[in-house]
C-alpha cells in the first residue's frame, strides 16, 4: 500500500472513530421563557434566533456527524450562554435590560443572525423592515422593564448577543 492509500485509510478510520464520541444535543426544559405577544416578532425570533438562543433548537442532520456536530453543539451552547430566551423569566431585570440592549446593538450592526447560520438556514434572513421591527420590540421591552442602563456588563465582558 502506498503512502497516499495509507493516509486515506487512516483518515477514513479517524472519521469513523470520531462518530462514536458523544455530543450533547439536548434541549433542556424551558424555565420561564420570554413570552412574545407580537406575532410578527415571534415569527422573526422563531426563524432567526430560536435555534441558538432558546432550548427549542431544531438539530439538523449534520448535528449527528463529527466533526460538524462538535462545532454546532459548541455554537449553540455559546449562543444560549450569551442570550437564552428559554430562561428569561429567571433573570434579574438588569440582566434582561442588558441582553435587550445587546439585541439592539447586534441586530442594528447586522451581526445577528450570523452569516454562517444563514448559509444553512435561508429562512433566518431578515429584511430591513423585520430588522427594524425586532429593534423596536427590544427597545420597547427595555422601556417596559424600566431599568436605567449603566452601560456596564453584569456578566463580566460578554462579547456576543
Amino acid at each position: 500500500m502506498n503512502n497516499g492509500m495509507k493516509a486515506l485509510a487512516f483518515g477514513g478510520l479517524a472519521l469513523v472513530v470520531m462518530q462514536v464520541l458523544p455530543v450533547d444535543r439536548s434541549n433542556p426544559p424551558e424555565d420561564g421563557p420570554l413570552m412574545i405577544h407580537d406575532p410578527v416578532v415571534a415569527d422573526i425570533v422563531d426563524r432567526a434566533c430560536a435555534d441558538c438562543h432558546t432550548h427549542d433548537t431544531a438539530w439538523p442532520w449534520y448535528s449527528r456527524v463529527a466533526p460538524a456536530s462538535w462545532w454546532l453543539v459548541s455554537h449553540v451552547e455559546e449562543g444560549r450562554e450569551h442570550l437564552n430566551f428559554s430562561t428569561w423569566e429567571g433573570q434579574e431585570p438588569s440582566r434582561q435590560d442588558h441582553k435587550l440592549e445587546e439585541v439592539v446593538e447586534y441586530v442594528e450592526n447586522r451581526e445577528m443572525p450570523l452569516k454562517s447560520y444563514m448559509l444553512g438556514h435561508p429562512e433566518a434572513r431578515i429584511t430591513d423592515q423585520e430588522r427594524e421591527t425586532l429593534i423596536q420590540w427590544a427597545k420597547g421591552l427595555r422601556a417596559e422593564l424600566g431599568v436605567a442602563s449603566s452601560g456596564g456588563d453584569d456578566e463580566g465582558g460578554e462579547e456576543q448577543g
